[in-house]
């Protein structure tokens, strides 16, 4: 009787855990690293043409230029759009694991993990 009181509470609590599961709503492609690098040298390159003034013009021209080279050039990482349990929507970007749409994840951090 035990063991069938043990074996029903941690399927419930198993349960549970998938029930209040994040899911993936959508992929979009992510290129805030050639963007960060763009602003970067854009930002140097435009201070010292035009001193602080250049220097914010040359980061945003940077920005939007190294976002392009690196979505042209097929480098974009993966981004996902996470539906928490809660409802609302969240942005977390997964460089190295790759997730379906409508697949179960949980929060790691900074990272995604697929729920088993």
């Amino acid at each position: 009787m035990k063991v069938a009181s043990l074996c029903a509470m941690g399927l419930v609590m198993l349960s549970c855990a998938v029930a209040q599961a994040d899911q993936v709503v959508a992929e979009k492609a992510d290129n805030t690293v050639g963007g960060g690098f763009g602003a970067g040298s854009g930002a140097l390159l435009g201070g010292a043409l035009g001193g602080p003034i250049g220097a914010l013009a040359g980061g945003a021209v940077g920005w939007l230029t190294g976002s392009g080279v690196q979505q042209a050039s097929g480098a974009s990482q993966a981004a996902y759009v996470v539906r928490g349990a809660d409802g609302s929507e969240q942005t977390v970007r997964s460089p190295n694991a790759r997730f379906q749409v409508g697949q179960q994840v949980e929060h790691d951090g900074i990272r995604l993990r697929a729920v088993d």
